[in-house]
């Protein structure tokens, strides 16, 4: 008879999970690293001309095919019973993922050249790795605080958390906000029987729609400011932000209000009537969780380090987050993760779909990029409503960079009313840079991979026992609930 108690087992399983998720991650790293030596033939070529290369072809549907099923297997494989399980495992993932990339850049290959294969896998390169790098450093360096202790989680409590989260979207992320705050959450409310909506709208409004005041919020708007858009700037979004949020809000506590009833006291006894204390550990993660922001706003490659002068090299800002992720890893103890259920395979899910998805995506994005202009995209609320439908299938960060591309085709390159000077000596209308921003920022919400902390706070959540919505099911959710709400602030907002 065995004698191995509940506790080892639980131990060995949470051990496996953890050697799982870093396995998908080495191999990820592995993957990219495949892919930079395939392009090194392509290190003089300009995305540009790749673009132009791309949308000439008029087999280029064909190259799309790809991403459109990678999309597919994301939404379905996990409903197909004779494939769910292999599909759960984040080694099925990667395998899947960079096949279909490598099946892009062999259609590039074929009816472009080996060149054009080559700078598309470079420019996915530099897209991804950048992308990981900062998720995974937020992951981890917020994954060390550990929020406890034993409060009642009631409508107004879980409301009020979530608010905090929206504010703190802009300071830490979305991706650091949503690592902080979502273990709490699902552990304050572990006594309910319906757990799903909260962890959905938690996506809706911290991994999401909170972080469009700065910069740092959001990955969209850290390009942009890459790109010039002054860092000062996304603050004059607060009006689209402040109503959003609220509304979202309003809807969530009147959800879980009815809940809340309909569950009955009963079920609530307990948590009501226990000692309410808050516990925090892990504190120094707090500091290297400010410094990883720091270092995120102000290390940019080919841009003047502040205080010294001097030209940031690239991957300077990776190797400084690797760094402050190597000292949270160091200097917190793994029991204080543990306290969290802290494990690597939500980041490993994430850096596995999302290996092959940047290769994939390169050839949609090229179409875009050199058609958009012709496809009636004039108005704000064309580009607001037409950057968000592509951003909830093509990750919001490069779909903001496409039609900020576009909307500065379309604008007059000189100082004038309604125009903002971008700092690297460009211009782009006022109404058209807002359309964009909160397009990307609130549509990443309308599916699981339109930004990256979705499928962390996702993986997250299952791994806690929530019945999440599957992937068609939380489109539904957004449908009726976002987007009656974003409809109403394009009118309001988007002029």
């Amino acid at each position: 008879m065995s004698t191995q108690s509940p506790n080892t087992t639980h131990n060995h399983d949470a051990a496996h999970s953890a050697s799982a998720g870093k396995f998908t991650i080495i191999a990820a790293i592995v993957a990219a690293t495949l892919a930079a030596l395939i392009a090194l033939r392509g290190l003089s070529a300009h995305t540009e001309n790749l673009y132009a290369l791309v949308a000439a072809r008029p087999t280029w549907i064909v190259g799309c095919i790809p991403f459109a099923v990678l999309l597919l297997c994301i939404a379905i494989a996990p409903m197909i019973s004779t494939i769910e399980h292999w599909w759960e495992r984040n080694s099925s993932k990667l395998l899947v993922s960079c096949v279909l990339g490598l099946a892009a850049l062999t259609w590039l290959a074929s009816q472009v050249s080996v060149e054009a294969a080559a700078t598309a896998a470079k420019h996915g390169l530099d897209e991804y790795v950048p992308f990981i790098i900062l998720l995974f450093s937020l992951f981890v360096i917020a994954g060390g605080i550990s929020i406890g202790g034993s409060f009642s989680a009631t409508p107004k409590l879980n409301t009020l958390i979530l608010a905090a989260g929206a504010v703190l979207a802009n300071l830490l992320g979305t991706t650091g906000a949503s690592m902080l705050l979502i273990r709490p959450l699902l552990k304050a409310n572990s006594h309910r029987s319906c757990r799903a909506p909260i962890v959905v709208f938690f996506i809706f409004v911290v991994s999401n729609c909170g972080g469009l005041l700065l910069p740092i919020g959001d990955p969209p708007l850290f390009l942009g400011y890459l790109r010039g858009v002054p860092f000062e700037w996304t603050l004059t979004m607060w009006k689209p932000w402040l109503f959003v949020n609220t509304a979202i809000l309003l809807v969530f506590y009147v959800m879980d209000l009815r809940a809340w009833k309909q569950e009955g006291f009963h079920q609530h006894r307990e948590s009501l009537t226990q000692d309410h204390r808050i516990t925090i550990h892990g504190q120094s993660n707090a500091m290297l969780l400010v410094l990883a922001v720091i270092s995120v706003a102000v290390i940019a490659p080919g841009k003047p380090l502040p205080l010294f002068g001097v030209m940031a090299p690239n991957l300077l800002r990776e190797a400084v987050l690797l760094a402050l992720t190597g000292f949270s890893l160091m200097a917190t103890p793994m029991g204080v993760r543990t306290l969290q259920g802290f494990s690597f395979t939500p980041i490993g899910e994430v850096a596995a779909i999302f290996s092959g998805l940047f290769l994939a995506m390169q050839i949609p994005m090229a179409v875009l990029s050199t058609n958009g202009g012709e496809l009636g995209i004039n108005s704000p609320l064309s580009f607001f409503w037409i950057t968000g439908a592509l951003s909830s299938v093509l990750d919001n960060a490069p779909t903001y960079v496409v039609f900020l591309e576009v909307a500065n085709t379309l604008t007059p390159q000189h100082v004038g009313v309604g125009i903002l000077p971008l700092t690297g000596g460009e211009f782009v209308r006022h109404d058209l840079l807002t359309a964009i921003s909160c397009g990307a920022v609130f549509m990443g919400a309308m599916t699981y991979i339109g930004n990256g902390p979705n499928l962390m706070v996702r993986a997250i959540a299952a791994k806690e026992g929530v019945n999440m919505p599957s992937f068609g099911g939380y489109i539904v959710w957004a449908c009726c609930v976002l987007l009656p709400i974003l409809a109403a602030a394009s009118y309001l907002f988007i002029r």
